[in-house]
């Protein structure tokens, strides 16, 4: 999980395996990502793993699944819940949010 400094709401959360294979990534209020095939995704936008490609491709971040992007905590919690990762959450909501 990384978070800019100077703008607040650009935020990237990411599944890892084995360190350094991004399974899941999903960018917030960034620049556009440019696809393989020269599309471009404006932000925010996830990136699943596919074969020989890694995390090179984007797609829309599905709407339903995050509401709010602008919320970062709730959207975390969205994207762990995505990654399927269960279990109760540690996390506390920070002193700006």
């Amino acid at each position: 999980m990384t978070r800019a400094q100077i703008k607040l709401t650009k935020a990237t959360h990411q599944n890892r395996a084995r360190q350094a294979i991004i399974l899941m990534r999903l960018d917030l209020d960034g620049p556009p990502h440019r696809n393989p095939d020269e599309t471009e995704i404006p932000c925010p936008h996830l990136h699943i793993y596919r074969d020989s490609f890694g995390d090179r491709w984007a797609t829309a971040a599905p709407i339903d699944r995050y509401t709010n992007t602008l919320d970062l905590f709730s959207t975390c919690e969205a994207f762990l819940q995505h990654c399927n990762i269960t279990g109760p959450s540690k996390m506390q909501k920070g002193l700006f949010s």
